[in-house]
């Protein structure tokens, strides 16, 4: 007696352990569970474009300081640079006589 008792005991438990797992389940395919999921992963992929975002500007800003220092287009090499009839290899010189 004390056995049958056990396993009704066990057998309890267990069915209310599956329904319980089932029920969780099946709320996950319900609209509203999909719908939950759904926003969870794209706020997770919303932040990770807007973190790659900020790091893009940065580098970008960073490249862009670069190039305008290597082609003395920061302002620091305007006037000490600057050579009257030379066209930077641009156009061939002018010369200083005024022929061409």
């Amino acid at each position: 007696m004390t056995r049958r008792l056990f396993y009704i005991a066990m057998g309890a438990a267990v069915g209310i352990l599956v329904v319980r797992k089932a029920a969780t389940a099946a709320q996950r395919f319900t609209p509203a569970g999909l719908q939950t999921s759904a926003a969870g992963a794209f706020s997770g992929l919303t932040e990770a474009i807007r973190e790659f975002t900020a790091e893009l500007k940065v580098a970008m800003a960073e490249r862009e300081d670069e190039l305008r220092v290597t082609l003395g287009l920061d302002g620091t090499h305007d006037l000490v640079d600057y050579q009257p009839g030379l066209t930077g290899g641009l156009d061939d010189d002018i010369p200083d006589d005024g022929r061409r």
